[in-house]
């Protein structure tokens, strides 16, 4: 892989990554209601489990979806209903200390799972694969965009935390954090526009 095609497939992670989507809009909930310690397993989910997600589009599990468009429908449907789901579960999320029911963070598998049903995480596989990765030597190049782009996520996955954890002092009057988890849970809802207007 030429260093050029390298360079532009970083800026490419970078901003697929950093920009908000699903994963972006549960970190900064989980930063304001459990801190950036206990978000950690999160993060680290995110990015382990998008990186065995571009290493199987690599592999051919993309070209599944080419050959039987059904079943990334159902991928689509599947991943907007467990969408609502954690945005209700946000929505319904205590202030930190109260005896409110508020949950706890994604554990590593929980975040890892959930990239397999997260519609912006497949177009991004799919964009990586088939953007940046040259066909010679294929497999080391899929290893190599599956790495980097682990890389890369994490720490900018991980600014969206450390901004809801910077929030957290703002946000300790349980009415507003309520508020600022109802918005959270509306902004998640929403981030599905884009990806699902198609339907």
């Amino acid at each position: 892989m030429s260093l050029e095609l390298l360079l532009a497939f970083a800026l490419f992670a970078f901003v697929t990554s950093v920009t908000p989507g699903p994963n972006n809009m549960m970190l900064l909930a989980s930063g304001v209601n459990f801190g950036v310690r206990r978000s950690v397993p999160h993060m680290l989910g995110i990015s382990i489990g998008f990186m065995v997600l571009v290493v199987a589009v690599g592999l051919g599990l993309g070209q599944l979806f080419e050959r039987f468009p059904p079943a990334y429908t159902a991928l689509r449907y599947l991943g907007a209903a467990y969408l609502l789901y954690l945005a209700w579960k946000i929505a319904r999320s205590g202030a930190p200390d109260s005896g409110e029911s508020r949950g706890k963070p994604f554990s590593f598998l929980q975040a890892a799972a959930f990239q397999w049903v997260n519609p912006k995480a497949w177009i991004m596989a799919i964009g990586a694969i088939t953007t940046y990765t040259p066909q010679e030597q294929f497999f080391t190049n899929v290893v190599l965009i599956a790495a980097l782009f682990a890389l890369i996520n994490c720490p900018s996955v991980g600014l969206w935390t450390v901004a809801g954890s910077l929030l957290r002092r703002w946000l300790d009057r349980p009415q507003v954090l309520r508020a600022f988890n109802l918005g959270m849970a509306v902004l998640l809802v929403a981030s599905l526009y884009p990806i699902l207007s198609d339907f």
